[in-house]
């Protein structure tokens, strides 16, 4: 274990976007467990260790409920929550309704239906940055509006709002404070429950227009949780495949002998997705809280611990992956943690895996010159209290 008189802070910046932070090397020396101290002050338990974590995220003895006494936080912006948050923040049985109520639309039938949408999308998207020529910021150009617009077309949302709901979303995610993050929030419902209420006035084609249709003329309560379940699907919808898009493609330029590889034989693609995952692991810190006294890796976890799992570095154990901090699209990385395991594994993980695959093939295959057009260290990148990714990346072909 780490010395617990003097835990690892956590989070931490990456001082590399593709790598975790260097002082985490003590963490995954010291798996499956370790004790860190969050930004508050307060300790927490830090899980380190694939089969560990595994076994931690499938124990309903481990709470998501964000409201809840005690429960751990990473940053100042999420340190006021009033109220809980759709899918990720509620256990079962509530959790299950909610997401029985959307599974059907993230099937691998309907997200394979999806694809020629998706590559229409992808196409028309790097139709123009080709057009307006090089260089181009590959954030706002590309990897931001492509799931943007997918996201929108699933859900019904009108893409001209785009603007209001990418910065709210980037309000609410990387705000300074608890206020403003919280202020976000609120006109994210605003905007969506008004959005509600004309689809319930008049239906269109989308999943909040179907989530309507099933819905009684209730009242505020079903209205609510409309409002809620749209906020994380949007927010969800985009920002984390934007992230995976920018980051991935600066990663794939900085391997070169890897890319080259793809190019040559696109049937690795899949598999390279995957393994572009469990290395990247963007969401880095899903957090739960003990309500009772769990036995683990020889250790006792507290009711009333918080418990934070690092996928970063979970995801680089080498008992399960050998050379863990090399890209290798030929091994099985399947069992990465990258998006969650037990009952809260990410609901769009196949929307994610359809975005990916299309986006970078197609970026790739029509810029075979693609290249930075910046010295790789001065390319802004997230700090480690949010999700990860490029602030912005310029190209040039």
């Amino acid at each position: 274990m780490t010395d617990t008189n003097h835990p690892v802070a956590y989070p931490q910046d990456r001082t590399c976007p593709y790598h975790p932070p260097a002082a985490y090397d003590a963490l995954r020396a010291t798996r499956p467990l370790a004790r860190v101290t969050l930004y508050d002050g307060r300790t927490a338990w830090l899980v380190t260790g694939h089969e560990t974590a595994r076994r931690l995220l499938a124990d309903q003895r481990l709470s998501t409920d964000r409201t809840r006494d005690g429960f751990p936080v990473t940053t100042a912006r999420f340190a006021v929550r009033s109220r809980r948050t759709a899918l990720l923040g509620v256990d079962d049985p509530e959790h299950r309704a909610q997401r029985k109520t959307v599974q059907p639309e993230f099937t691998l039938k309907r997200i394979a239906a999806l694809r020629p949408r998706i590559q229409r999308i992808v196409d028309e998207r790097l139709d123009a940055m080709i057009a307006q020529g090089p260089p181009a910021e590959l954030v706002n150009a590309f990897a931001l509006p492509v799931p943007s617009m997918v996201i929108c077309a699933l859900l019904g949302v009108p893409y001209d709002d785009h603007d209001f709901f990418e910065a709210q979303s980037r309000r609410l995610l990387r705000g300074p404070t608890a206020a403003e993050s919280q202020d976000a929030r609120d006109r994210l419902e605003a905007y969506l429950g008004e959005l509600i209420d004309r689809k319930r006035r008049e239906p269109g084609t989308g999943l909040l227009d179907d989530l309507v249709r099933r819905q009684p003329d209730d009242g505020p309560a079903d209205r609510g949780e409309l409002v809620a379940l749209a906020v994380i699907l949007l927010v969800a919808g985009h920002e984390t495949t934007a992230n995976m898009i920018s980051l991935g493609t600066y990663t794939l330029l900085q391997h070169p002998e890897r890319l080259a590889e793809l190019r040559a034989d696109p049937s690795l693609l899949p598999g390279a997705v995957e393994e572009l995952m469990r290395v990247l692991s963007i969401a880095d810190g899903l957090l739960r809280l003990a309500t009772e006294d769990i036995e683990v890796a020889g250790q006792t976890i507290r009711a009333g611990d918080g418990v934070v799992f690092s996928t970063s570095v979970i995801n680089r154990d080498e008992t399960l992956y050998p050379e863990p901090d090399t890209l290798d699209w030929h091994r099985p990385a399947r069992h990465h943690v990258a998006f969650g395991f037990g009952i809260h594994q990410c609901l769009g993980q196949n929307l994610a895996r359809a975005e990916l695959e299309i986006a970078l093939h197609t970026l790739f295959e029509r810029l075979p010159t693609l290249r930075l057009a910046a010295p790789a260290e001065e390319i802004p990148f997230k700090p480690g209290d949010t999700i990860q990714g490029m602030l912005e990346l310029p190209v040039a072909w």
